[in-house]
């Protein structure tokens, strides 16, 4: 498989980004990059990176980290329609989980997804993500102890 990384956004790669979309199907289930990023900007605990398959982006992530109140969350992630099913995904994931382990007083990594969103919920408990059993605002709850 291709090199998977994760990058900094740059003014010369914003575009890629803004024009990612995921499958007509899954447009319910996550924001576009476009909200993600602009939100980044005014959030003082956001941390997003562009996810490359060599030199190519395919997906985005987006963490909230607050390392004084334990904070370690994955706010959004997403791969683009025509990269998905390529194993970007759980290796961009892999990248994601080293980071945070590298981070102060991270015990544990949360996340959710929506209701109904099988397909991520596969992704993330193909990584280590469990269910906690609690449902917040339509979507439910994973943590991956580290």
């Amino acid at each position: 498989m291709t090199e998977i990384s994760l990058r900094e956004i740059t003014k010369d790669s914003l575009i890629s980004f803004l024009r990612m979309k995921v499958h007509p199907e899954q447009e319910k289930f996550v924001a576009t990059n476009g909200s993600s990023i602009a939100q980044a900007h005014y959030s003082d605990d956001a941390w997003y990176r562009g996810i490359y398959a060599g030199d190519e982006p395919v997906g985005f992530v987006m963490l909230e980290i607050i390392p004084a109140k334990d904070v370690y969350y994955v706010w959004r992630y997403m791969i683009a329609a025509e990269h998905q099913r390529k194993g970007y995904g759980r290796a961009a994931m892999a990248h994601v989980i080293e980071h945070i382990r590298s981070l102060p007083n991270a015990k544990k990594i949360t996340l959710s997804h929506v209701e109904g969103n099988d397909e991520a919920g596969g992704l993330y408990k193909s990584v280590g993500f469990e269910y906690t059993g609690e449902i917040d605002e339509g979507e439910v709850i994973m943590e991956l102890q580290l």
